[in-house]
């Protein structure tokens, strides 16, 4: 039978999502609590691939079963009672065999989060950047990403996929409570691709690069012309879509 894990995890101690032969993640740390648990071996499939350090406020996964779950919420239960402090499972739930947590998601939404400066209750959960940012500016570049389907110029270098086309339906700067955020929507998102975003729009909110530039990088499909990564520790994975 195949069942839907929702969780949430700090990814600051983990090598991303997906199981590393040197790293430790956090689907190793799911599978062997699922394996232990249901006494069988578990490989569980995400919804979406977060790399080393980047954070998941709703993220997804399936897992298959030999022998049917008897009670959800006392798996759920004990689960969190054998992962570590930094992976909360919120729910399991049967779905059809058919169901598949990353090829169903309709959509991914994620947040990247900047303070202006040192905040101990948000270390490793956002990026210092103390530079003076013009939102408005960073806000109509990022109006310009609506116009575009290939984002290969945001891409990570020599990864496999079969295209770079990605659907981006939100993409806004605001500040909540004393942090800057970007929250960007698309159906998919390339390796590397909301970082590299990030990155080339504080550009553009610093005066570095203009609105003209950063759709010029975006016609290039090329990566070379992007700016640097922003840091790992301030992307979130908000929240993961299905179709109802």
């Amino acid at each position: 039978m195949r069942y839907f894990i929702e969780f949430s995890y700090k990814g600051t101690n983990y090598s991303g999502w997906q199981k590393q032969n040197n790293a430790i993640s956090v689907q190793q740390k799911l599978d062997e609590a699922l394996t232990l648990i249901l006494r069988e071996t578990i490989e569980s499939v995400g919804s979406s691939r977060t790399d080393t350090g980047v954070h998941a406020e709703q993220q997804y996964a399936h897992f298959d079963t030999i022998q049917p779950v008897k009670d959800c919420d006392v798996l759920t239960y004990r689960l969190n009672s054998l992962l570590p402090f930094d992976i909360a499972v919120h729910r399991v739930f049967v779905v059809e065999d058919t169901a598949h947590s990353r090829f169903d998601a309709i959509y991914r939404r994620y947040e990247y989060r900047i303070v202006k400066r040192k905040n101990p209750f948000l270390f490793n959960e956002s990026h210092i950047f103390h530079k003076q940012l013009n939102i408005q500016l960073m806000n109509e570049a990022a109006l310009l990403l609506f116009k575009y389907k290939n984002f290969e110029s945001f891409s990570k270098l020599h990864t496999q996929v079969n295209n770079f086309l990605c659907e981006i339906t939100e993409a806004e700067w605001f500040e909540k409570g004393g942090i800057l955020i970007f929250s960007v929507k698309s159906n998919r998102f390339l390796r590397g691709m909301v970082r590299a975003l990030v990155g080339t729009l504080l550009e553009v909110g610093t005066g570095k690069k203009s609105i003209g530039d950063f759709e010029k990088i975006i016609q290039a499909q090329d990566r070379s012309k992007a700016g640097a990564q922003a840091p790992a520790e301030g992307l979130f994975l908000v929240e993961v879509g299905y179709p109802e």
